[in-house]
């Protein structure tokens, strides 16, 4: 159900919403108001007649939820070789193949480089997109590198304590070595930061000294990469989706 099915000025119940939304049924969802773990616009609810109107935040036990169920949310594991758009200029692999099986008309949030694969977030809902994607909200994002030669501690420090690139000063917010191959040929690097500048991890494992052969992006905000195989696609939990619209929220979303 969406707001636009219900013309009653007055709103909409909230546990009817609520059911409606994937919550939980009606009468559990009555129940998590009784008991006082839902807020609208930020305060307690506890009252069952409780009409919800299109603009009100939802929230159970401090996690936004998300009511209108036109929206929808996929995560995708990006393939090395798929440019981060949904019609490539070039006619290059794009996004446009996964797109192409939902009804919905879905767009991805931010963007990784074609020789970079893992975590992408699909979407139709602009609004979270637009906090999600932008540097100044500064959602984490964690990466694990395959780099040329043996990464040292110093290295790892470098990295943490941060320097300067072309495009002004960067530091990883963590990073941590994973494995350094004996014959030092190659070592496996973790890093999170918040940064949303082109190709940053590249530029600057670039800039310390160990190229990166292969990059993956297996953590956005509080989503994990798990076990979802390249090229594959899931839609997103309600959990996981209440978390993204909490950030969204408290960044400044009007949703």
């Amino acid at each position: 159900m969406t707001f636009a099915d219900s013309e009653q000025p007055e709103g909409v119940r909230l546990q009817k919403l609520m059911a409606a939304a994937g919550v939980a049924s009606r009468r559990v969802s009555e129940n998590l108001i009784a008991a006082g773990r839902v807020e609208v616009n930020g305060e307690v609810v506890t009252e069952l007649g409780r009409r919800v109107m299109p603009e009100d935040q939802v929230s159970v036990d401090g996690v936004a939820i998300q009511l209108d169920t036109s929206r929808r949310y996929v995560m995708l594991n990006k393939p090395v070789g798929i440019v981060s758009s949904l019609q490539d200029e070039r006619g290059r692999p794009d996004l446009g193949r996964f797109v192409s099986q939902y009804e919905e008309r879905l767009f991805n949030v931010g963007r990784l480089d074609a020789q970079t694969s893992g975590l992408l977030i699909l979407t139709n809902d602009g609004e979270m997109a637009h906090v999600l994607a932008h540097p100044s909200f500064g959602v984490m994002k964690t990466y694990i590198a395959k780099v040329r030669g043996k990464v040292t501690a110093q290295t790892i420090a470098k990295l943490t304590t941060g320097f300067e690139l072309e495009d002004g000063f960067i530091a990883a917010d963590k990073a941590r070595l994973l494995t350094s191959g004996s014959n030092a040929d190659a070592s496996m690097v973790e890093i999170t930061l918040h940064s949303g500048r082109n190709r940053i991890v590249r530029r600057m494992l670039d800039e310390v000294g160990h190229p990166v052969i292969d990059l993956v992006r297996r953590q956005f905000g509080p989503l994990h990469l798990g076990t979802l195989k390249a090229g594959q696609l899931r839609d997103l939990t309600k959990e996981e989706v209440g978390k993204l619209l909490t950030i969204a929220r408290e960044n400044g979303s009007t949703r």
